[in-house]
Parts: C-alpha cells; sequence; structure tokens
C-alpha cells in the first residue's frame, strides 16, 4: 500500500474585474477496489457564493461553485490523501473476440454500467484516417488472442511508435492528427487506446488522475512540476464466478509509460473521453479581456505504515 498527497492549484487570472464565475471541477479522487481516499476537499479564493459537492452519471464527484461578485483573480485548490496499492492483472484467458462478444450481449444493469464505454465519441473517433486506426488494431488484435495479451501488446505499442511531445498537441486535438504525426501527449494515448479497444468491440473508459514523477538523477523535484495524467481501462469480461450480469473486471493501462497495469498512479474519476472528467471547466461573465491560466500540481509519497 502506497500514500500520496496530491495538491492541485488552478489559477485564474483576469485582465479587467468579472461578475460572475461559475465553475465545474472534477479533482476529487474516488474509492475504488484498489485504492481508498483518506480525506479530500476543495477550497477557493475568493470564497464562493455557491458550493454543491454531487456525483455525475459515472458516479465521479463533481464540485459546482460560483462567485456572484466583482474578483480580478480565482484560485482553486484540491487537496487529497489517497491509500492505493497496484492491481492484479486479470487471470482470465478468454479472447479478445469472446470479450467483445460478452460485451454485445449485457443486458440490464450490467449493460447500464459497461455499454456506454462501447460506443466511439468525437474524441476517440478519426474522422478522416480510419485507416491508420484500423491498421495498428489489425496488427495487435489478431484472431484468438488473449485479451490481456493483446491489451498489454497495444499499450507497448503505442508507447514505442508514438512520441510525447507536449508541443505536438492541445486538449482540442482531433485524433487524425495523432496517428498521422505520431505524437501527442497523456490525453492523446488515451484516447487512441480506447479508440483502438472500442474498434474491435471491447468497452474502454478514459480514466483521469495523476502519477507520480521522478526528477532526472541529481535533480530535486520542482515544486508545482507535476501534471494531470490521463490512462484507459479496458473491460476483461463479467467474472467467472458472478453469473452472465456481472460487470466483471477492469484492467487499467497506461500506454504513455507502457504500464499494465499502472503502479504509481491516483485516480480521480472516469467517463467515454477527456470531455466527461476534465479538470475543471467553467465560464465567467464579465466585460472583454485577456484570461490568463495557471495550473499546479504535487504529488507526493508518504510514509505510511498501514
Amino acid at each position: 500500500m502506497t500514500r500520496y498527497q496530491v495538491v492541485h492549484r488552478t489559477s485564474y487570472r483576469y485582465g479587467l474585474a468579472v461578475n460572475d464565475a461559475y465553475t465545474v471541477a472534477c479533482l476529487l479522487p474516488r474509492d475504488r477496489v484498489f485504492q481508498h481516499v483518506v480525506s479530500s476537499n476543495v477550497v477557493t479564493s475568493p470564497l464562493p457564493n455557491e458550493f454543491v459537492e454531487t456525483r455525475d452519471v459515472f458516479g465521479n464527484r463533481i464540485v459546482q461553485l460560483a462567485v456572484h461578485h466583482r474578483h480580478d483573480a480565482f484560485e482553486i485548490r484540491a487537496e487529497s490523501i489517497v491509500d492505493t496499492r497496484i492491481p492484479p492483472i486479470p487471470t482470465t484467458r478468454r479472447t479478445w473476440e469472446d470479450v467483445a462478444a460478452a460485451g454485445r450481449e449485457l443486458r440490464g444493469p450490467a449493460a447500464i454500467k459497461v455499454g456506454p464505454y462501447r460506443a466511439a465519441t468525437k474524441a476517440s473517433t478519426p474522422w478522416h484516417r480510419p485507416d491508420l486506426l484500423s491498421a495498428l488494431a489489425r496488427r495487435v488484435f489478431v484472431p484468438g488472442r488473449p485479451v490481456v495479451e493483446a491489451v498489454t501488446d497495444l499499450s507497448r505499442e503505442i508507447f514505442e511508435t508514438y512520441a510525447f511531445d507536449p508541443a505536438a498537441t492541445d486538449w482540442a486535438t482531433p485524433l487524425d492528427k495523432v496517428l498521422e504525426n505520431r505524437r501527442g501527449v497523456c490525453q492523446d494515448f488515451a484516447h487512441l487506446a480506447t479508440a483502438v479497444l472500442r474498434s474491435v468491440g471491447l468497452p474502454s473508459s478514459y480514466v483521469s488522475g495523476y502519477i507520480e514523477t521522478e526528477p532526472p538523477p541529481g535533480e530535486v523535484k520542482s515544486i508545482g512540476a507535476d501534471a494531470s495524467h490521463a490512462w484507459c481501462s479496458v473491460w476483461t469480461g463479467p467474472s467467472d464466478d458472478d453469473g452472465e450480469c456481472a460487470t466483471g473486471g477492469w484492467l487499467d493501462v497506461d500506454p504513455t509509460n507502457d504500464q499494465v497495469p499502472p503502479t504509481r498512479h491516483v485516480t480521480v474519476g472516469w467517463g467515454r473521453d477527456y470531455a466527461d472528467v476534465a479538470p475543471v471547466r467553467g465560464v465567467v461573465l464579465g466585460p472583454g479581456s485577456n484570461q490568463r491560466m495557471d495550473v499546479a500540481v504535487d504529488v507526493t509519497r508518504l510514509e505510511f505504515d498501514p
């Protein structure tokens, strides 16, 4: 078991004071089988006039904030302490075709939980170069291959053939450009992996969270140098002992770092793609002016004796 402290700061500065600001934040980690949230909270400056924590349709923790007076700066600070452990790799020997077929046949509550992750979304669809996605899928998902083996190979394929390049894309870059240039960041590679998995019929979710980073040898870790991270999770079929309606197991896959399963990660939430779990989004009302946003994240491993 590993305990992490996560501090995520998002700061806005406006060229001219605004009158109102409405924000929706997905910054608070959620419990999983292999993750326990010890504590978590969101504070802002200035204090909000409205503050509501709720759950979205995927079960993620969502905070809704509103400031109804003039202000020229706004900071959102999320602080969490989370215990995690590395989840085991599923022992299933099902082929990927068997898992895809099982996903199509789900009914009732299991279909409601798994079904949304079978359908392609705008962010996980190559509109102009589907041939490149299909070629990648064919290289990895050969007939009769065990699902865990194929998924692990997909992670390795993306890691080895796509370059991590923060200057190559932004949050709105289409998947076509990522496929053509073979460059991007964690968000792009998570979308790419989910696109491939869904294209062969495997339910896959986009996961948002954090990763513990390490400084270069001989250097001290910089404050605020970490960042939000993204990976994906694939459904590996219903549990053998839970019957036909079981939601079954999920295997997290981080193609950016070729980790199956991830080993130094803190999960915030998941959805169909980035739009479902964007860390912070919102609107401001006031005179038109330039806006500056700065984000700083610290993921710190704490001494912990479970």
